[in-house]
């Protein structure tokens, strides 16, 4: 007899999220230097925090004897300023991976749907599960979601949509007709959630705010972790109708964004000289691996994010083998794509790095 008999069954039956591997976990498996490993697992910002960030943390770090401020009024402001909504409508997260959470916590149970394209992010399935609610997966033909067979799929029982906007792991984005057809589809008791995680990197990404303006049961998800360098402070934050973020606000736990996160946070989200200069990166990176892959015969998905999913064959083996000479990519066999591995964009050295790797690799297997 173990204590498993009393815990809930879709919690034993749950396989946990696997996340990029660490550097430090590498270097000590390996034996290597963790100043010559190259990561592109996690699609993290190559260029690391805002410096504006880096000063205000330091800086921040001077009063955390204090507890945070619980309802983050300075950050939330300074998020509802920029996009010319009230402070309302903003609820600040331990990542966006907690507005999710939330989300879950406040309208799912086991008589409840939720909806998701089938190679959407995979922690949708996992909080639904974790939750006893039924998870519903639309095909998402050539990785976009379908937008017309999601709406189909709504039922009395739906109680979120989730799309991924760019989408990860394949960086596929739905455009704003798609998206507005599919709103006008929506009935009230649906709440839709837009996860842009990924919203800075492409030039024209479709508008879901305007639905978040017009009242509608929306919550648009964004993070601090990407485009602003801050995946280690574990900042998000969600966008929502005032009923919605009421509601959100009353699930979430006090004191969840910590001071140091805050102060970071703030500061990040006006450096936009560090935003301009990632895009460029980003930019440059993706045009280096498109080029490269193409002269090697490879198949990719177009991406608008900052990251790229690649056909190599058995993606397993090829990120087992990478990872034997420093280079740490992601295999995609949890998203049912076993053929397939996601590199994220990184410095130029980075990248070319791991094009000479990725070539020693797929040339080893050819040669066996």
């Amino acid at each position: 007899m173990t204590i498993d008999q009393y815990a809930n069954r879709f919690v034993c039956d749950l396989v946990a999220y696997e996340p990029g591997k660490p550097i430090d976990e590498t270097a000590r498996e390996l034996g290597l230097d963790p100043s010559q490993i190259v990561k592109v697992a996690s699609n993290e910002n190559p260029l690391g925090p805002s410096p504006l960030a880096k000063i205000a943390m330091r800086d921040a770090l001077e009063e955390a004897h204090i507890y945070p401020d619980g309802g983050g009024y300075r950050l939330r402001c300074a998020i509802a300023d920029s996009f010319e909504m009230e402070i309302s409508n903003v609820v600040l997260g331990n990542g966006s991976n907690e507005i999710i959470e939330l989300l879950c916590h406040t309208f799912l149970n086991r008589d409840a749907e939720l909806i998701a394209a089938e190679h959407a992010f995979v922690v949708y399935k996992l909080m639904a599960t974790l939750f006893g609610a039924k998870y519903i997966e639309v095909p998402d033909p050539g990785f976009i979601h379908d937008l017309d067979a999601m709406a189909d799929a709504i039922t009395d029982k739906t109680r979120l949509v989730f799309i991924a906007n760019p989408n990860n792991p394949t960086g596929t984005m739905v455009d704003q007709a798609a998206i507005d057809r599919f709103m006008a589809r929506v009935p009230e008791h649906v709440i839709v959630v837009f996860d842009e995680a990924y919203f800075e990197f492409p030039d024209s990404p479709p508008d879901a705010l305007k639905y978040v303006r017009e009242g509608r049961n929306v919550c648009v998800l964004r993070t601090f972790s990407k485009i602003h360098g801050l995946a280690a402070l574990r900042v998000g934050y969600g966008l929502a109708s005032k009923n919605v973020a009421t509601l959100l606000q009353k699930a979430r736990q006090p004191f969840n964004v910590n001071a140091i996160a805050q102060a970071g946070a703030l500061a990040a989200l006006g450096d936009s000289a560090h935003i301009e200069k990632t895009r460029t990166v980003n930019s440059e990176g993706m045009a280096f691996y498109e080029t490269a892959l193409k002269a090697r015969g490879l198949e990719f998905v177009p991406s608008f994010a900052n990251f790229l999913l690649i056909k190599v064959g058995d993606g397993d083996r090829v990120f087992r083998d990478m990872l034997k000479q420093g280079v740490i990519i992601r295999a995609m066999s949890s998203y049912k794509l076993p053929d397939w591995v996601r590199i994220s964009i990184g410095t130029r050295a980075q990248n070319e790095r791991c094009i000479e790797v990725l070539d020693s690799v797929l040339a080893a297997e050819v040669a066996v």
